[in-house]
């Protein structure tokens, strides 16, 4: 393993390239070869991950880095070009999706809205106490004052 990937990449790579040993190998032949070299160099190669050919590939415990590299892979090397479109268009739906939430949230005319800020604010905190004197201080003030009258 190759101590500048993080553990969590090195795990997934373990995991893809577990997958990819039980593919067929015309698509393995279709993900560029220095991609596998890379997989292969910067693994975890005591990472403990079978891949059971019996089960679904859903019914697997393969961790959310190594379904997103898949995925990727997916795209960029086996999708027919009308998957790779469909595919596409929702990644860019779900960035302009994203796009327009952050978008709301900063607003700046929103962040200024009066409206908004009511309703953020509470009329209880809103309540300012009168500052009051402690009384030691009240009677030293009293003291300096017989002091002032006298000069």
């Amino acid at each position: 393993m190759n101590k500048s990937v993080s553990l969590e990449y090195a795990n997934a790579y373990s995991e893809v390239l577990e997958v990819l040993k039980n593919m067929p190998t015309i698509d393995i032949n279709k993900v560029p070869k220095n991609m596998i070299e890379m997989f292969k160099n910067n693994c975890n190669k005591l990472h403990d991950f079978r891949y059971d050919s019996k089960k679904k590939f859903d019914e697997q415990n393969i961790s959310k880095r190594a379904k997103l590299i898949l995925a990727i892979l997916f795209r960029n090397y086996w999708a027919t070009p009308y998957q790779k479109e469909i595919i596409i268009a929702r990644q860019n739906f779900e960035r302009e999706k994203i796009e327009i939430q952050k978008q709301e949230k900063y607003n700046i005319n929103n962040i200024f809205d009066k409206n908004a800020l009511k309703k953020d604010i509470n009329k209880e905190e809103l309540n300012i106490t009168k500052y009051k004197k402690s009384k030691f201080s009240r009677i030293i003030d009293k003291i300096k004052s017989l002091f002032c009258k006298g000069k």
